[in-house]
């Protein structure tokens, strides 16, 4: 079995900054404005990401236990390497956007928008927010909004074989993005005007490409030796 790595994963998530500010920008900046200032803002915003990344930890859970049902048997190990294989394209495909040189990604993007329509409500009900379970509260909701970074991740859990995993493919996934969004609610124009320079978003979009690539070249590997 290949295994999709836990800092290939933590790196997609990092590295994928500027598409984190511009898909989660806006619920970030919505989230600070409703927040009170000084010494309590750090927690809610650390509430926030938890909330979020609790979400990405169970769904991670949710996808590796259908797979460890399903792709227990020896004849269906094509059907997972085929799923890696799907897992890192939209990687690369990630990795062309954030560089500016396609949009392709984002109109698998659009798959979630009717959820997202039904569960955007919530979050504006839990606002404004004063104490840190609420915004786990919100954080968890967060964390269904659609993006192309985190279908990318979730496909890599599906493609673990085991809930464990697939959970673990998550959390690293999710730590991966904490920086980029946690210093978007405490600096949020700063930030956001760095990760949307043009050398940031090829630099980093690139290396996330390349990531794509390399994971892709290990499925065919595998593919063609179980052939």
């Amino acid at each position: 079995m290949i295994e999709t790595g836990f800092l290939v994963l933590f790196l997609s998530g990092l590295l994928g900054g500027g598409h984190c500010v511009g898909m989660c920008g806006g619920v970030a900046a919505a989230l600070s404005l409703n927040m009170p200032k000084g010494a309590r803002r750090l927690p809610l915003l650390l509430g926030y990401n938890a909330g979020r990344i609790g979400s990405y930890v169970a769904v991670g859970a949710l996808l590796g236990a259908l797979s460890q049902a399903g792709l227990s048997m020896a004849a269906t190990r094509p059907w997972q390497i085929t799923l890696y294989l799907l897992a890192n394209t939209m990687i690369l495909l990630l990795g062309l956007y954030l560089a500016g040189l396609s949009t392709l990604v984002t109109r698998v993007e659009r798959l979630g928008r009717p959820l997202w329509a039904r569960l955007q409500p919530l979050v504006a009900r839990l606002l404004p927010i004063r104490s840190v379970p609420g915004a786990l509260a919100a954080g968890a909701v967060w964390g269904w909004l659609p993006c192309g970074l985190v279908y990318s991740a979730s496909l890599s859990a599906l493609a673990t074989g085991n809930w464990l995993k697939g959970a673990g493919i998550m959390l690293a996934f999710g730590l991966g993005t904490l920086p980029n969004l946690l210093a978007m609610g405490l600096f949020a124009e700063t930030v956001r005007r760095y990760l949307q320079k043009r050398p940031v978003r090829l630099i980093a979009g690139l290396a996330v490409t390349g990531i794509g690539a390399v994971q892709i070249a290990r499925a065919l590997v595998a593919l063609n030796a179980g052939m």
